[in-house]
């Protein structure tokens, strides 16, 4: 597992709860070292690397190849944890504790969070999962944490749902994969095209494609089927990816009910729109 994310967000803090967890850390690790972690014994249990815009040989594209690298090799599974932060909360965190940021130590936080920011969109956007910290105290953030990675003797499985956009390319990481685009399209209505799948409106319009209830039924099938055996397998997380065109829609409305569904029967779910995390607060892409 890859940690990172803008500086203030909690990753140092991340990477102290993650630990406690019983998971093995390495903080800071320079990147070119890390292909050589692959070539040593693999490890029976999750290894949890933290990086940041310090780490030596950093950049978004040097870590994003070094992930490739993981995939290729049978013996890991790499998953993208990106601690995501609003400007305001940063700018705020940095004023109450008066450090220097570290993209700007000689200029002011806002121009060093700009620039981090602009430099870490790609890692934000191949995230496997997303923790927005703006509204967090660092217990707050450590509960959240226990949710995704503490023992499964201490707590059931975490289920991810996330929707995203094929346009975009697939997302890194999913256990599962659903292609919704099957499904009738409100976009191609004038009235639904600005809105999203988190409207009823648009809800019910996807809702009434002919084979939506079969279809949505046997997809609960499926995966309240696998979970508990992935659960017995010692599995921490299942992350399950709904997508459709443009992942504003179809795989929203889809994401939502299953992540509903699931949580109604037990399971303890988090849920994430890869696209509408894109969008101008309370609207979408324009």
């Amino acid at each position: 597992m890859i940690v990172t994310g803008p500086a203030g967000a909690g990753r140092s803090t991340a990477i102290k709860a993650i630990e406690d967890f019983g998971i093995e850390t390495i903080d800071n690790l320079p990147l070119n070292l890390v292909n050589r972690i692959l070539y040593g014994p693999p490890t029976e249990d999750t290894l949890a690397i933290g990086v940041d815009t310090r780490t030596r040989g950093f950049s978004s594209e040097a870590l994003l190849d070094v992930i490739d690298n993981i995939t290729e090799n049978p013996n890991y599974k790499p998953t993208l944890l990106y601690l995501d932060c609003s400007t305001e909360t940063l700018l705020r965190r940095f004023s109450e504790t008066r450090r220097r940021h570290p993209s700007s130590p000689d200029g002011s936080p806002a121009l060093g969070i700009k620039q981090e920011v602009e430099t870490l969109t790609p890692l934000r956007d191949h995230a496997d999962i997303l923790i927005d910290t703006s509204e967090f105290s660092p217990h707050q953030l450590r509960a959240e944490l226990a949710r995704w990675f503490e023992k499964p003797e201490g707590r059931g499985l975490s289920v991810s749902v996330q929707s995203f956009s094929y346009k975009r390319g697939t997302p890194r990481g999913v256990d599962m994969m659903i292609d919704c685009r099957f499904l009738r399209n409100p976009h191609w209505e004038p009235a639904l095209r600005p809105l999203t799948g988190l409207m009823p409106e648009v809800g019910e319009y996807v809702a009434k494609d002919p084979i939506f209830i079969s279809f949505f039924q046997k997809l609960q099938d499926l995966v309240e089927l696998l979970l508990p055996a992935y659960q017995a397998e010692g599995k921490a997380y299942f992350s399950i990816g709904i997508g459709c065109t443009g992942g504003q829609h179809r795989s929203v409305f889809v994401a939502e009910k299953l992540a509903k569904t699931l949580s109604e029967n037990g399971w303890m779910v988090n849920t994430r729109h890869k696209e509408m995390a894109r969008w101008p607060k309370g609207g979408a892409e324009q």
